[in-house]
């Protein structure tokens, strides 16, 4: 009955003409979806009514809903993909990645919401397409609109070119993103660290240094082959453990299936013959397009870990490619929870690692020490995963981390098909260090005195032998990585090389870039126990490349000449001739050059120390914490808590405090205190127990202020 009064509505507004036509010439079997059609023509849906809510609160329930019910099945993504607050949302992120300036809500003119909403009515409707260039649903605000129509050859090279993904396409991949974030973000492990909101690699460091202390074998793997193609198979049979809605899974199919145009890389660009004569045309900068550094946006890339360096995309997945890859190697990280489950046997013997209450799934931080006779030990294992590079760590014999890496290359190649040999997962022993995340995993011997009462009542002091893990910046991978973007030459003994492209900046503003690169430096090797060591190196290529810059750019030679006019930071300013300039300080006051600052780090003492903060054993990131801590208190049995807890202390809400004062101003007329006070609580326990069961109600309870 709804749907016939609602099609005899829509006819009413088309004409009695047209549905005359309609059902007299079209049998009935035609008539219904010729119907529609026209229904859809005449009724138009108003973007600006479906902007009900606001998306920030879209999202959070979303992930607070997710959170509550970590392992329920999605049956209903659709009504998410519905809602146009997130369509909003996503619109406004990816605009942020183009201009870099954030639309308001409220500024988004009609024409762009109407187009965002056609693009969305495509997506439901099983109409859009992943990579088309030629017909978009909605444009970039840095493209140019076309008032005449192009060829079929400049369409077919449009189609083809090898250029970023369209802007509907990255719309669509954060609005999926958006709603697939919270669902699988509670069901991963605690053993993932890549691609994850409020993890890190720092995160990584902190936990080997605290949960890794009394590991003798590293297995480590390398799973990045996945991160670069996988089988749509693989991911889709993950996607469905989780997810039941075929609309989203179809469209994420064929987001994975449909090939992407890949851009050449740069050596395969080199390798193509240049013309004589022609240089390549410079472009002209817009006055709201970002300005490139020529040094700061590659060494602040250039210097990121061997592990990190590679993030997963496939087909036309876009940013929705880390998160399909956490998924699919979620179900390692439960597998390889149940191994270390399983491998645990504690020792009579060992005090410190036999711990019941932990069941062996805790370290100590402090020093082991090792007892000099052989003994038995407790078998225990680890294990760290860091996008496509997993670390796990065995104390026991090495027998134990051969069936390890036996289980794992097994389990590898059944589950995703790669086949991978013993040279993927080496075998590590601690003494030799183990390089991970551009740092070294190793341990130092000390030999603690070791003071203890004695059964003569005498103190005895002892020579004792211990271990402790130490985390240290690798100078070799740093050296490699100067070397990548021609700061030094040579390997055993560096020489810093000029940084020729900073030629035509002005010393300030060389300075600047390269103090923010060091700053970068430093906070990179925060956790490293060298730290001291590795950033003063830093500092000395840093500040050595400058010199020979300026060198060659004042012509004074050498570099002890610039150190000898600019001093040791390169804080001074440098003329090229003498008095073709004011003095530096006149034009300083006058505004009309920058302060010159000078190299950081120069000496040891301004070397920041390492953080040694401690880990938390449940640690979790700040909004899973929040997370939580808001999912309690919605719950009913915490409030029924807190409300015991309140009566048990005699304190009072403020809700019931108001409702007092209300009852007894209706009952008195006047406003009077009611806050509980102990002879008060002491004279009603009293009243009542004497009272018994004459259901008399103490209405002395309040002492009355009367004004």
């Amino acid at each position: 009955m709804r749907r016939e009064g609602i099609e005899g509505e829509g006819l009413m507004m088309l004409g009695t003409w047209r549905a005359i036509c309609i059902q007299r010439f079209y049998p009935a079997r035609l008539c219904r979806p010729l119907l529609t059609v026209a229904l859809k023509e005449v009724v138009k849906e108003d973007p600006y009514t479906l902007m009900k809510e606001d998306g920030i609160q879209v999202c959070s329930n979303m992930w607070v809903q997710g959170f509550k019910n970590p392992m329920k099945m999605m049956t209903n993504v659709t009504g998410f993909l519905k809602r146009f607050e997130l369509w909003v949302i996503a619109y406004q992120k990816v605009c942020a990645d183009e201009t870099g300036e954030i639309p308001l809500r409220n500024a988004i003119r009609k024409v762009v919401l109407e187009d965002l909403l056609a693009l969305r009515n495509a997506v439901l409707q099983s109409e859009f397409k992943w990579g088309s260039r030629t017909e978009p649903y909605i444009r970039s605000p840095r493209e140019k609109f076309r008032t005449k129509p192009l060829s079929k050859t400049k369409l077919k090279l449009l189609s083809l070119s090898a250029r970023a993904p369209p802007f509907q396409d990255r719309i669509v991949q954060e609005v999926l993103f958006m709603i697939l974030e919270p669902i699988f973000e509670p069901r991963f492990t605690q053993k993932s660290y890549a691609f994850r909101p409020g993890r890190s690699a720092h995160t990584v460091l902190r936990v080997i240094r605290s949960n890794f202390g009394g590991y003798v074998w590293f297995l480590k793997g390398d799973l990045s082959t996945i991160l670069d193609e996988v089988k749509a198979g693989i991911v889709m049979t993950c996607l469905t453990k989780a997810i039941r809605d075929k609309k989203v899974t179809d469209l994420i199919k064929s987001a994975l299936r449909t090939p992407a145009v890949v851009e050449p890389s740069d050596d395969e660009k080199k390798q193509k013959k240049k013309k004589k004569g022609k240089f390549p045309k410079k472009r002209v900068l817009s006055e709201n397009e970002p300005k490139p550094d020529p040094y700061w946006l590659e060494t602040f890339f250039g210097f990121a870990p061997e592990e990190a360096e590679k993030v997963p995309s496939w087909g036309h997945c876009g940013v929705l490619s880390p998160l399909l890859a956490n998924i699919c190697l979620n179900e390692l990280d439960h597998w390889m929870e149940e191994r270390i489950t399983e491998f645990y046997c504690p020792s009579s013997t060992d005090v410190i690692w036999n711990d019941p209450t932990n069941s062996g799934s805790y370290n100590p931080s402090w020093p082991e020490f090792v007892p000099t006779s052989g003994r038995e030990k407790t078998r225990k294992m680890d294990y760290i995963r860091y996008g496509g590079h997993i670390l796990v760590g065995v104390r026991g014999p090495r027998a134990g981390a051969v069936y390890i890496r036996k289980k794992l290359m097994e389990y590898c190649e059944e589950k995703y098909g790669l086949n991978l040999d013993k040279d993927g997962f080496p075998i590590e022993h601690i003494s030799r260090g183990v390089l991970f995340l551009d740092h070294i995993i190793c341990r130092r011997v000390i030999y603690p005195t070791l003071r203890y009462t004695g059964s003569g009542g005498e103190i005895v002091s002892r020579k004792g032998v211990g271990t402790l893990l130490s985390v240290t910046a690798s100078l070799e991978r740093c050296i490699s990585q100067f070397r990548k973007l021609k700061f030094v030459k040579g390997d055993r003994d560096p020489d810093p090389q000029p940084c020729s492209r900073m030629y035509f900046a002005t010393q300030a503003h060389s300075n600047l870039q390269m103090n923010k690169f060091l700053e970068t430096m430093a906070e990179w090797f925060r956790y490293a126990d060298n730290r001291k060591k590795v950033i003063r190196f830093c500092s000395y290529i840093i500040r050595g490349s400058l010199a020979k810059l300026y060198a060659a750019k004042y012509k004074l030679r050498s570099r002890a000449k610039v150190y000898k006019a600019a001093s040791r930071n390169l804080s001074r300013p440098l003329k090229e001739r003498e008095g073709e300039l004011p003095e530096y300080s006149e034009l300083l006051r006058m505004g009309l050059i920058d302060a010159i600052h000078g190299i950081n780090f120069t000496l040891s003492s301004l070397v920041p120390t390492t953080d040694y903060t401690p880990f938390p054993t449940n640690w979790m990131p700040e909004h899973e914490r929040v997370l939580q801590e808001y999912i309690k208190v919605l719950t009913p049995k915490t409030f029924k808590e807190q409300r015991a807890l309140l009566k048990q202390k005699g304190l009072i809400t403020p809700q019931d405090y108001m409702s007092m004062l209300v009852w007894h101003f209706k009952m008195h007329g006047v406003f009077a205190d009611c806050t509980p006070t102990p002879e008060t609580q002491s004279k009603q326990q009293k009243y009542v127990t004497q009272s018994g069961e004459n259901g008399q109600n103490d209405e002395d309870g309040c002492i009355s202020n009367k004004s």
